[in-house]
């Protein structure tokens, strides 16, 4: 990726530029110390002065409007706010009006930014204070008062803290008068500019020390770049939070949001003052020192997925490369690239107006549909369909450009979501919600409505980033999330009535991906990376589960790596200095899955003997036990040397009834109550009282007799049993109760059970007949 920089042979202003601004994709405005408002308009190429302020106000800092306001939306910006060195701010319209003229401060008003709403403007002055101001420019309260200059402001995400420098430090104030504020020392030089991203919620800082840095909110360093020649005297964010540009003396540079550098350019601009994203975030303004105006445009992003290549050579142009046999395929679009996404064997590309669906075996015939609004911020794919996000919506469609649904929920802010907060699958639709960051939303893709009975999948803690895993069934369907103590966990998505269990899986996890094949998970766990073959081993038996895991020491990717995509059995890692390293993993437990998935249990099994592997044999008595086949189970298990489950596999087999096998195979897993109900549905009372008794559940297994008025005395003699053993007394009430006046004939008991166990096997042997007979019939 780099930048393509314009800039004209003389400028536009006769001065310096302080500040620039952009109303639409193509339509800027710039202010300088020659008093004038310039309009820049990039499809023409053309500028006009709009207004020529008073000889005494010399700009400092500009910022439109925000564009959305809740319901009624607009299509551009209509007005601005400018600081100026006189100590007031002035509201200005998009025609060049001065609406109104405020006295701020005492000396210049160095910041002034608009909320995300727009229902506030924070304004920053050298006389060290900061004040928050109504829409039509009414003081509302002064945040903070000190003794040194603030020369930056910002924001917070939500629109309720505010960032804003304090000499070498960075200060975090809620707008709650109680609330704790956060402070540090940022730089070693005074802190000159600072943004807040509100899709990521990190924080750059750029200071007279020559450096830029990247913070957590919680104030905590990301990223520490070598020191610059000179000051760095802008940063801003893109507004998808994937990129930030960084502004100095004749330097222009592009960074990653982990902090490396992708591009740097040397313009001969004098310092930039600062920088401006457009709202499609394809390109950035800058306000030079030298009266120039200097426009770059983000060019030659990659995409890249199996044997294919896909380039964006210049605004309007992607070349198609296919490293197999060196083909190249030129792709034209009528309008300018903002997003684009290659996965699945299709390639999405949005414009500003339009959006494109290549197949990867033919590049010439694309399938093209115009955009309800411009600026799509995020493209995910999966099997069958795609998602576009943007400023209005979430809208997903099919690759043949039908329109298949837009989910919705209360409080829903698409300008937020990014790939770690939304996942899709071929039939679910995970959203990760931003008002309460525990809860996730989840919605069937088919038609956009919650999925099941309607709940909403909430977690104990903080939820970082979620994914759906791409394969298998509906019913199947699991979603694992990393949380804010960075835990790893995997619960279905399926909610019906009763609560799904959310299972950790591991801990320290930093960045986590699925197969696009199978359902194989892989994560950065610390200093190790982590392959789960079979992560639904939690729900069978998790005591293999280490069993079912590959693990690699995961040094060599240097501190803070992400994993960008898993597809097939290769998995590539982004290094924190940018550098991509692949990694294959066997690719025998794929076909393992593939197996499995069409009860290819010989094969599976055949196929485990070829491999040798303790790995494959505990994915395949996971899998065998998970699908009910408890032959394959058995062979597996005896492979891995687990012999206590052999025999219990055993047992099982020559268990009378239908029922009975099933319930115990539900108890292997550990479903307890499921058994149960299994049993109690069945009419086999009895039995699901022994397996209350076997598991020393005595409370639930007298209920149980009590309920249906049978074998109490049985339930009663095991217990005085049980209690004979460890020489203990009869405490509990209940059992005192029942005990009392009743004589145990261990005899007698004996006998009931031998009937009960004879009533089932009749049971199961006539039901087998009516089967045969319905067979002949």
């Amino acid at each position: 990726m780099r930048l393509k920089i314009s800039l004209l042979k003389e400028p536009k202003h006769q001065e310096l530029v302080s500040c620039v601004g952009w109303t639409t994709a193509e339509e800027l405005y710039s202010c300088s110390d020659d008093h004038q408002i310039v309009k820049w308009n990039l499809l023409t190429s053309e500028t006009s002065q709009i207004v020529k302020l008073p000889d005494d106000i010399y700009p400092i800092d500009l910022h439109w409007f925000p564009k959305s306001l809740g319901i009624k939306k607009q299509t551009q910006a209509e007005s601005f706010v400018l600081t100026s060195s006189d100590g007031k701010f002035h509201l200005i319209s998009k025609l060049g009006r001065v609406e109104k003229s405020v006295e701020a401060h005492c000396g210049a008003v160095l910041a002034g930014r608009w909320n995300y709403e727009g229902t506030a403007l924070v304004t920053a002055g050298e006389d060290g204070q900061i004040k928050i101001w109504s829409k039509t420019g009414m003081l509302r309260s002064t945040l903070a008062q000190q003794g040194t200059p603030v020369y930056s402001v910002v924001w917070g995400p939500d629109s309720e803290k505010v960032l804003y420098t304090a000499g070498k430090q960075l200060i975090i104030k809620p707008l709650q008068p109680n609330a704790k504020v956060l402070q540090w020392k940022a730089h070693d030089g005074i802190i000159l500019k600072v943004d807040w991203n509100s899709v990521n919620d990190l924080i750059l800082s750029a200071g007279e020390d020559c450096k830029y840095k990247v913070w957590d909110s919680y104030g905590r360093p990301l990223y520490n770049s070598q020191p610059h020649e000179h000051p760095i005297t802008s940063v801003a964010w893109a507004p998808d939070g994937e990129l930030f540009a960084v502004g100095s003396f004749h330097t222009l540079r592009l960074c990653d949001k982990t902090g490396w550098s992708y591009a740097l350019e040397k313009p001969n601009t004098g310092s930039i003052f600062n920088i401006a994203w457009s709202i499609d975030g394809t390109q950035i303004a800058g306000a030079c020192g030298n009266g120039h105006v200097v426009f770059a445009h983000v060019v030659e992003q990659r995409w890249e997925w199996k044997n294919f290549q896909v380039t964006l050579t210049k605004r309007r142009t992607m070349q198609v490369r296919n490293v197999l046999n060196d083909a190249v395929d030129l792709l034209e679009f009528r309008d300018r690239v903002i997003k684009a996404s290659l996965n699945y064997a299709h390639l999405v590309v949005s414009t500003s107006l339009q959006c494109y669906v290549f197949s990867t075996k033919n590049w010439n015939t694309p399938l093209i549909f115009d955009l309800k609004e411009g600026t799509v911020s995020l493209i995910l794919q999966a099997e069958r369909h795609f998602l576009l996000v943007d400023g209005g919506g979430i809208y997903l469609y099919s690759y043949e450009g039908r329109f298949i649904s837009s989910p919705k929920f209360p409080g829903m802010r698409t300008d937020i979501l990014n790939a770690q907060t939304v996942s899709l699958s071929n039939d679910t639709i995970a959203i990760k919600d931003k008002a309460d960051e525990k809860i996730i939303f989840l919605f069937e893709a088919s038609t956009g409505k919650p999925l099941g009975d309607g709940k909403l999948l909430s977690h104990k803690n903080e939820i970082l980033e979620i994914a759906l895993d791409q394969k298998g069934l509906t019913n199947d369907r699991k979603i694992a999330f990393i949380d804010k103590n960075r835990d790893l966990y995997i619960t279905s998505v399926k909610r019906f009535g009763k609560e799904e269990q959310i299972i950790k899986l591991g801990t320290m996890v930093h960045t986590l991906a699925w197969s696009d094949t199978c359902n194989i998970l892989c994560g950065l766990q610390d200093t190790r990376f982590t392959v789960w073959y079979y992560p639904n081993t939690v729900y069978v038996d998790r005591d293999i589960l280490p069993k079912t895991l590959y693990e690699r020491d995961a040094s060599e990717f240097s501190k803070n790596p992400h994993i960008v995509s898993f597809v097939g059995n290769q998995v590539t890692i982004r290094r924190a200095d940018g550098s991509l390293i692949h990694i294959s993993i066997s690719p025998y437990p794929g076909i393992l899955h593939e197996y499995v998935s069409s009860s290819k249990w010989e094969d599976g099994v055949r196929l485990c003997r070829f491999v040798k592997e303790q790995t494959m044999w505990a994915c395949l008595a996971a899998m065998a036990v998970a699908n009910r086949d408890m032959t394959t189970a058995e062979i597996a298990y005896a492979a891995i040397g687990e012999i206590d489950k052999v025999q219990y596999i055993n047992s099982i087999k020559d268990l009378p009834s239908k029922e009975s096998k099933m319930a115990h195979i539900l108890m292997f897993s550990g479903n307890i109550q499921e058994a149960e109900m299994v049993l109690l549905q069945a009419g086999l009372i009895y039995q699901a009282i022994q397996i209350n008794i076997n598991l020393y559940n005595w409370e639930r297994a007298l209920e149980l007799a009590v309920k249906y008025k049978t074998h109490v005395d049985t339930v009663l003699a095991y217990r005085q049993k049980f209690l004979e053993t460890f020489g203990k007394q009869e405490t509990n009430k209940r059992y005192l109760q029942y005990a009392e006046g009743l004589q145990i004939d261990w005899e007698k008991i004996k006998a009931k059970i031998e009937m009960e166990i004879t009533k089932e096997r009749e049971q199961s042997s006539s039901s087998q007949s009516s089967k045969h007979i319905g067979l002949k019939h």
